[in-house]
């Protein structure tokens, strides 16, 4: 386990909170908590560096970021990377 997990923010909250079911309003509601969580954290960056480069999650809210947001910061981050080619 990385170090920066022992100083996350979300250690003693429900991990349920951050892996919301659905697309509906009860689901937008969770994951909106759960970032929630994520702005007051000191690892943030480390924890979104996790899960999009290290373990690259698919699910779940990580660094303050839902599946659908990680994927466009992926993509903008190609694109980014193929214009400087």
């Amino acid at each position: 386990m990385d170090d920066w997990r022992a100083s996350a923010a979300c250690q003693n909250a429900d991990p349920d909170l951050f892996f919301p079911v659905g697309t509906g309003a009860p689901a937008l509601i969770q994951a909106e908590e759960a970032k929630e969580v994520c702005l007051r954290c000191p690892v943030r960056e480390a924890c979104l560096r996790w899960a999009m480069e290290d373990s690259r999650q698919v699910t779940g809210v990580w660094g303050g970021l839902d599946e659908d947001e990680r994927r466009a910061r992926k993509r903008r981050l190609r694109r980014r990377t193929s214009e400087v080619r």
